[in-house]
């Protein structure tokens, strides 16, 4: 079941027609993915309806921002509605659950499934140090065991599918990725999302996809590969590099979810940018009120980066507290463009 409430804010006919005319890219158990190209569950970002904009645009699954298991058991406000979705999510939709105790790992994600969740994902990448330091996130990969009992004891209570997302280990000291990979699926995991970097990079330096490549090679379940995929190029690439079975875009989709369009910024015009930032703006106030103006401004600032003479706008809605104004100073910046256009000539 769905949370009642404006959840279902519904895909374009584009997703309607892709799923209609194709053939699943993978199966993560019995749930087909149509496409190979994923938005990846960031937090502060992956809400409802980033999740629902980049569907429309090709993103073939929906990953929740990772949830804490004990708020989940205790029903704090706040993840119950990071694990809101639209009903056109599923059955690609996965809510995303982080923590370090085993037994709260099953209470939480038995809850999840009661939620709605499809699939059930656990986070072992977060590398943030209030995450990490206690053995939540990034944490579990210095404890590949009990990422063993965590996956063993999770599938075991479940009835839908149980994935995981990983780095390539703790440090370069510690690069266990393979160990954790085959434990994920000798244990019941369905699916593999790994991020090319240790815990110890944060998203510093190169992610290095050799190792995705060797992942892949060495299980039999999907595997997802992600990080520094920022272009059109780079997807291509990374594909013919490792051989995953799935892209995940994070960072890069941020103000772009034409990227799962295979469009890179520079080829989105600028009425079409304005107007998914009008749409993406009214999803945001019917999902969180009237703070989601103030949600949306991070949004916002990253769609206008590349279009001429921005700046200025970009610091007046980054200020602005009121829908009227924001959308305003959107038109006037639309209907202001031919004198940028003349003044550049």
């Amino acid at each position: 079941m769905c949370f009642a409430g404006n959840t279902d804010l519904g895909l374009s006919s584009y997703s309607t027609r892709m799923i209609a005319s194709v053939q699943p890219s993978f199966y993560i158990r019995e749930i087909p993915i149509y496409g190979d190209l994923i938005l990846s569950p960031m937090d502060g970002f992956s809400d409802q309806p980033f999740r629902v904009l980049c569907r429309e645009h090709g993103s073939a699954m929906s990953y929740t921002e990772f949830t804490n298991i004990d708020a989940i058991q205790h029903d704090a406000w706040k993840a119950l509605r990071q694990l809101r979705h639209a009903s056109s999510e599923k059955p690609q939709f996965s809510m995303q659950i982080f923590g370090s105790d085993v037994d709260r790992f099953v209470e939480a994600a038995l809850k999840c499934e009661a939620l709605g969740a499809s699939i059930v994902d656990v986070n072992m990448g977060c590398s943030v140090a209030c995450v990490s330091s206690r053995g939540a996130g990034a944490g579990l990969l210095r404890e590949p065991q009990k990422i063993a009992e965590i996956f063993r004891r999770v599938s075991n209570a479940l009835h839908i599918p149980v994935t995981g997302k990983i780095r390539l280990g703790w440090d370069d000291g510690s690069l266990n990725y393979m160990e954790v990979a085959q434990a994920i699926e000798d244990n019941g995991g369905q699916a593999v999302a790994i991020h090319g970097r240790t815990k110890a990079q944060l998203y510093k330096g190169e992610a290095r996809w050799a190792p995705i490549a060797e992942v892949k090679r060495a299980v039999k379940i999907p595997v997802i590969g992600n990080g520094d995929v920022r272009t059109v190029a780079d997807i291509a690439r990374i594909k013919a590099e490792t051989g995953c079975d799935a892209v995940m875009i994070g960072r890069a989709a941020i103000g772009n979810p034409w990227i799962f369009s295979q469009l890179d910024r520079h080829e989105v015009t600028l009425d079409d940018t304005l107007a998914l930032m009008r749409r993406h703006l009214q999803l945001m106030l019917e999902f969180y009120d009237e703070h989601g103006l103030v949600l949306f401004r991070k949004h916002a600032v990253k769609y206008l980066l590349g279009h001429p003479y921005s700046a200025t706008l970009r610091n007046q809605l980054m200020t602005c507290e009121r829908v009227e104004e924001f959308l305003a100073l959107l038109d006037d910046y639309s209907q202001r463009r031919e004198y940028y256009a003349a003044e550049a000539a």
